[in-house]
């Protein structure tokens, strides 16, 4: 890989940082980031644009430690029988919006 793919990692990178400080919701910022994963799952990208996207824009953007912070808030509460509603809803919720950002893609297509 190119150092200019490096640099573009980095950009993407900041950039949905950047997004995820301005949106500060961790479930929306979850469902935006797995419709979009799914939506370019199935383009045909080269892999240059993949990396920049999956691994720069979107590991950014989803950042799982969002996702464990926010169970862990439930779980710090005491709630176990929320903890493992949310747990399960968010795992599904997200299979469900990448599919549907997957199926859209290939309606594009």
């Amino acid at each position: 890989m190119k150092l200019n793919n490096f640099i573009y990692i980095l950009l993407a990178a900041y950039l949905a940082t950047f997004l995820r400080i301005i949106i500060n919701n961790d479930f929306f910022i979850s469902i935006i980031g797995s419709f979009l994963v799914g939506f370019f799952i199935n383009k045909r990208l080269s892999y240059s644009i993949e990396k920049i996207l999956l691994s720069g824009f979107f590991a950014s953007f989803t950042s799982y430690s969002g996702f464990i912070y926010f169970l862990y808030k439930i779980l710090d509460q005491g709630d176990l029988i929320k903890f493992i509603i949310f747990i399960n809803l968010i795992i599904i919720v997200n299979l469900f919006t990448m599919f549907i950002g997957f199926w859209i893609s290939r309606k594009i297509t």
